[in-house]
């Protein structure tokens, strides 16, 4: 029944590895990884906004927020040059 929908779906839509990385375009994840940042920023804001009420303390926090995950786009951006100049 459902369990049957789920192989028969698994087995349909089984891809390689070579299948799904050309798929993922490296200007796209880029695009993806700022606009969830971004996101992700705004969303640390208005959280902020309701708890505090004050906009210095709300970007403070926002300022800190936005330096420490980029270290993550850096990461990121390590990762991919490497698997893109060593295949």
């Amino acid at each position: 029944m459902i369990a049957d929908q789920f192989l028969i779906k698994n087995e349909a839509a089984s891809s390689s590895y070579k299948t799904d990385s050309a798929s993922e375009q490296p200007k796209r994840s880029i695009a993806k990884s700022m606009s969830w940042r971004a996101i992700g920023t705004l969303d640390t804001l208005i959280i902020s906004w309701i708890i505090t009420g004050t906009l210095s303390l709300v970007f403070s926090i926002g300022l800190v927020e936005l330096v420490t995950k980029q270290d993550g786009l850096v990461f990121f951006y390590m990762n991919a040059c490497g698997t893109l100049l060593n295949g």
